[in-house]
């Protein structure tokens, strides 16, 4: 990386309030304080990772500032790893009872949280990051905390839904941490 890191104050790129309260919760407590922007960005086809580069050097382009965007998603390996990248799409289509209908005769509950983390500014390259939780699908929903799937995924490990799970005890180990903090120890070594 060619240009050295000044700020500690990044902007993350989502119209997902969720995701806002999660990722500043868990970068404030490594040192480094996120801004909200609900711009928008083209999401285009290929894997997380090829949305997360895009869309992180699409909007520091526009913004012409260090950003970070955030796409995640669940992977079903009995469902051949769907919803995955269609995740959101899913989610407000078909949502949980939909997920828990494709599932309905499947034993195979083995399934991923996936989320990457892009960061760009508007003079380097984008960087991603990557974080992972394995867990099984629930046969019904449980929990009134998180949001999308969470009531769905019982984390390994775990008897309870990361629906069941207060956020600072999801923030502990969820996808999004481990992609955040991978994330922010690379910064912290660029500064």
């Amino acid at each position: 990386m060619s240009e050295k890191i000044n700020s500690k104050i990044i902007t993350f790129i989502t119209g997902n309030p969720h995701k806002v309260k999660e990722a500043q919760g868990i970068l404030n407590n490594l040192g480094i304080s996120l801004e909200h922007a609900d711009l928008g960005y083209p999401e285009i086809q290929g894997d997380l990772e090829d949305v997360a580069l895009y869309g992180a050097q699409y909007a520091s382009r526009r913004l012409g500032k260090p950003v970070i965007v955030e796409d995640a998603g669940l992977f079903i390996k009995a469902l051949k790893w769907f919803p995955g990248t269609y995740s959101s799409y899913v989610q407000e289509t078909l949502g949980n009872k939909g997920i828990l209908k494709l599932m309905s005769d499947v034993e195979d509950r083995y399934a991923e949280f996936r989320s990457v983390v892009g960061y760009c500014t508007p003079k380097t390259e984008p960087e991603v990051f990557l974080g992972t939780v394995k867990g099984r699908i629930r046969y019904k929903e449980k929990g009134r905390y998180g949001f999308a799937y969470d009531p769905l995924f019982i984390p390994e490990g775990y008897d309870e839904s990361f629906g069941e799970l207060q956020r600072v005890e999801k923030n502990r180990f969820s996808h999004r941490r481990k992609s955040l903090e991978k994330f922010a120890l690379w910064y912290k070594d660029q500064g």
